[in-house]
């Protein structure tokens, strides 16, 4: 494991440019230090569910793109990190102009990582918590590791 640096900033952004589905999303890295990740997302009328909050699926990806991020602080670049599950509690309706998450690293490890991430929805100047997920991430070590 190696403590954040410039390179490692510029892993995590290369891991949130290289996911399409993030980009399709429109989710932004805000900033990230060593085991931590923040981002955010603007929010759409198309990551809206029925009744007009953010939809789940938009909550946990940005909640489990973050925990990701974290974890990456941690790592060497040359490797690659897979979540392995994760369980998402969505406390209060996503709702507001943007969906602000912070992923922590829990517990880092050589081939597991437990991280956790917190999903605000900013209303009006109000930040209200919405969701908590809980991840295990997978490091994928390369055969010369």
């Amino acid at each position: 494991m190696t403590p954040t640096s410039d390179s490692n900033r510029a892993a995590v952004q290369a891991g949130f440019d290289s996911c399409i589905f993030v980009g399709h999303l429109g989710i932004v890295l805000l900033d990230c230090g060593p085991g931590w990740c923040e981002a955010e997302l603007p929010l759409r009328p198309e990551h809206l569910q029925h009744s007009g909050v953010a939809h789940a699926g938009v909550i946990a990806t940005l909640a489990d793109q973050c925990a990701g991020g974290a974890a990456m602080t941690q790592l060497d670049k040359s490797v690659l990190l897979v979540t392995a599950e994760f369980k998402i509690n969505l406390l209060r309706a996503g709702k507001g102009e943007r969906l602000l998450c912070r992923g922590t690293v829990l517990k880092p490890g050589r081939n597991l990582f437990v991280c956790e991430s917190e999903v605000f929805a900013i209303d009006k100047g109000q930040r209200v918590l919405a969701a908590k997920l809980m991840a295990t991430l997978a490091v994928v070590h390369s055969a010369s590791s």
